[in-house]
C-alpha cells in the first residue's frame, strides 16, 4: 500500500512540474532521454540484457510449464504426471538374419 501511495504521490509532483515548467522543458528533457537512450554505453548494456533474456528464456518457459503441471496435477487430485519416455529413432535397419 506505501508503494502505491508513494507512486501517486510522484506521479502528481511530477504532474504539477511538468505543468509549470512548459513545452520548451518538456522538449528539453525528452532531447536530454534520447541522448541518454543513444549513448554507446548505455546500448551496450540493452544489448546485454537481450542476450540475457534470450539465453535464459527457454530455462524460465520449462520451469513455468513443470509448474503448471504440478499445480494442475495438486488440483486434479492425480498424482504427479509420468514423464514421456525417451525415444530414439535409429536410422539403421533391423538386421533379418536367416
Amino acid at each position: 500500500m506505501k508503494g502505491k501511495i508513494l507512486l501517486v504521490v510522484g506521479i502528481g509532483i511530477g504532474y504539477v512540474l511538468g505543468t509549470r515548467a512548459g513545452r520548451e522543458k518538456y522538449d528539453q528533457m525528452k532531447a536530454t532521454a534520447q541522448k541518454l537512450w543513444n549513448d554507446p554505453r548505455v546500448q551496450k548494456q540493452v544489448n546485454n540484457a537481450e542476450e540475457f533474456v534470450k539465453d535464459k528464456a527457454p530455462d524460465v518457459a520449462e520451469f513455468l510449464a513443470d509448474g503448471a503441471k504440478k499445480v494442475v496435477s495438486q488440483v486434479s487430485g492425480s498424482k504427479a504426471p509420468a514423464k514421456k519416455p525417451a525415444t530414439r529413432t535409429s536410422t539403421a535397419k533391423p538386421s533379418t538374419s536367416k
